[in-house]
């Protein structure tokens, strides 16, 4: 794979409004997304796509296990970084 063209921020990097939201991932998942530290540079986009994100996971009635591996494989077939 290449290099990102944006590059993903590093909690470092991270806006201080941005540390706590990255803060409840590693707390949560152990990681913080790609897509997410990437989102970060604009910190407004960040908490909407947050927001719409779990709505995604938590509603509905696919399992949210199974809506994670699809992301993953989705994904992995246009060889994204996930």
């Amino acid at each position: 794979m290449t290099a990102p063209r944006i590059a993903p921020l590093t909690p470092e990097q991270a806006a201080p409004e941005v540390r706590p939201i990255f803060d409840t991932y590693l707390q949560e998942r152990g990681n913080i997304p790609n897509m997410f530290r990437t989102v970060a540079l604009r910190p407004a986009h960040l908490r909407t796509l947050i927001a719409h994100f779990r709505t995604v996971m938590n509603e509905g009635t696919v399992p949210p296990l199974l809506k994670e591996l699809l992301w993953v494989r989705i994904s992995h077939l246009n060889r994204c970084r996930y």
